[in-house]
């Protein structure tokens, strides 16, 4: 090697190599990554100063490092093969390598048709390793990209110059006889302006694999500007990018924790899930707080994701109560959509019920006393019948009238209280029912009206369509909520979308500023809680 580049390039890859793995080992410690770095560097620094040894035992050792250049850039940045196409063209790669060193034991006519069949195996591995990344790099995500792109760039350049040198380096050793003392061709063989592009490209790859742990580190020093971002624009729509910004992933959402739904909601209320080909971070506080839906190759560098959500910990429980908010009023505007609705329906109902019976019973009441009055003259006794008559219309009236008041108000909370007329529903219910009731006496009356409801709505569908052989009610009151809850023994199967009473049930109870849950799964029994302030 006669120009400087040509004497220092192998040094500075070595070097490189070593540095990068030194680093990667350190940073990742459980990853083989670091190792193999560490290992690559130091065989392409004996490939490249031979020490005096026997040229096999060099051919395999030193002469390893493209086989293992390979195994490098198809494992990276986990240190592991990704698929079986990996490690197929891995495998055959240190094969020719074994093939290679061992060709020296042989004689001329052997060795030579091994040297030429190892050069060909060596550029189709190769380009195998140039198809597989080109394909990874397609299919990969923004984030994944990203992080591949700067190694396997280099490592593709470089892999296609040592294919291309390779064959035209071992042509020209053999009509030079020039061979260096591990049995490969010299460097400067007739191609010096070659083989020095070939020992550029492969320095820059691990300079690649250190630029891309020192972005890591950047990465992760951008934190800090996300904290000053937030509190200069503390927004739901600027949290979401600036998390997406700071991690480097568009596809990244932010749920909010939302007792009330059971769920991860976001700022528009809608419910948080993971996506295919997504990962799902949670974020805790003193309990759940947040849940981020990324993609998976966030994963590899979990330090960045922690750090960000600690920055961001104290605006995103201030994002969670206003997505919960949002829930809340959403709810409610439904809730209120529903009680006007089922009012217009209820008002409709009882306009057709006066109309079609109370209305019609009455207008015969006075049209029955004028027939009355009429025949006073004509003696009592024909008198007599018209008045029973009318008499007997006011009576069923009222009856009429009564069985009207008591779709509006149940009569029995009148008369006995909440905690009476749930012994009464208990009382005609077709399985046994165990009460336990802490009811205080001063609950307002739309709060003891629907309590009254779910736990009659409860018992109904229990008769109607759980098949239990026992059930059991609770009510209580702590915390300024009464909470009141029916559980039995049956099919379970039950669906609020599915069915009218609950899900009516449901809007009463939210429109009273409660909140009702349903827990049935199929052959488990059925569950209802309901929460109403009573403060």
């Amino acid at each position: 090697m006669s120009s400087w580049p040509a004497a220092w390039v192998p040094i500075v890859a070595g070097v490189a190599f070593v540095a990068s793995g030194v680093v990667a080992w350190r940073s990742s410690p459980r990853r083989p990554i670091g190792p193999l770095l560490v290992v690559e560097g130091l065989l392409w620094t004996l490939h490249q100063f031979p020490p005096p040894v026997p040229r096999e035992l060099l051919a395999l050792t030193a002469g390893a490092w493209p086989a293992l250049l390979a195994h490098l850039v198809m494992a990276f940045p986990t240190g592991r093969l990704p698929d079986g196409a990996s490690r197929l063209v891995a495998g055959l790669g240190y094969l020719c390598v074994a093939a290679m060193g061992l060709r020296h034991l042989a004689g001329p006519p052997v060795r030579e048709a091994i040297a030429g069949a190892g050069t060909l195996m060596l550029v189709v591995v190769g380009g195998a390793v140039i198809a597989l990344q080109a394909a990874r790099l397609r299919r990969s995500s923004t984030a994944r990209r990203r992080a591949l792109l700067p190694v396997l760039a280099a490592a593709v350049v470089a892999t296609a110059l040592f294919v291309v040198w390779k064959p035209v380096a071992v042509a020209l050793a053999a009509g030079t006889s020039l061979v260096g003392a591990a049995g490969q061709p010299a460097v400067d063989a007739g191609a010096p302006a070659l083989a020095l592009s070939v020992q550029v490209a492969l320095a820059a790859i691990p300079l690649a694999f250190l630029w891309s742990l020192l972005r890591r580190r950047i990465d992760r020093g951008g934190v800090a500007g996300l904290v000053v971002r937030l509190s200069k624009e503390p927004r739901s729509a600027t949290l979401q990018a600036a998390l997406a910004e700071t991690l480097h992933d568009p596809t990244l959402r932010v749920g909010y924790w939302v007792p009330e739904s059971g769920g991860y909601l976001d700022v528009g209320g809608e419910l948080v899930r993971e996506g295919p080909g997504q990962a799902v971070t949670r974020v805790d506080g003193d309990g759940p707080l947040a849940v981020l839906t990324h993609d998976p190759a966030l994963l590899e560098d979990p330090d960045l994701i922690e750090a960000a959500c600690a920055a961001v910990s104290l605006a995103l429980e201030n994002e969670r109560l206003t997505a919960e908010l949002r829930a809340r009023l959403r709810q409610l505007a439904e809730s209120r959509a529903q009680v006007v609705r089922a009012a217009e329906a209820e008002r409709r109902r009882l306009e057709r019920d006066l109309h079609d019976g109370v209305q019609q019973r009455l207008l015969s009441i006075p049209l029955t006393l004028s027939l009355a009055e009429a025949a006073l003259s004509s003696g009592a006794e024909r008198t007599r019948p018209l008045i029973a008559e009318a008499r007997n219309i006011a009576l069923t009236t009222l009856g009429e009238v009564r069985a009207l008041a008591q779709g509006i108000h149940p009569p029995i909370l009148t008369e006995r209280g909440l905690a009476g007329a749930v012994h009464e529903l208990a009382a005609v219910a077709p399985v046994p029912v165990t009460i336990s009731s802490d009811v205080p006496g001063d609950l307002p009356a739309e709060i003891e009206t629907t309590a009254y409801y779910v736990v009659a709505e409860a018992l109904s569908n229990l008769a109607k369509h759980a098949a239990a052989g026992r059930a059991e009610v609770r009510i209580g009151r702590a915390d300024g909520l009464l909470t009141v809850e029916v559980r039995d023994d049956g099919r379970g199967g039950a669906d609020p979308e599915r069915g009218s009473g609950l899900r009516g049930l449901a809007d009463r109870v939210e429109t009273n500023g409660g909140s009702l849950r349903v827990h049935s799964p199929p052959g488990r029994g059925t569950w209802i809680e309901a929460r109403l302030p009573c403060a």
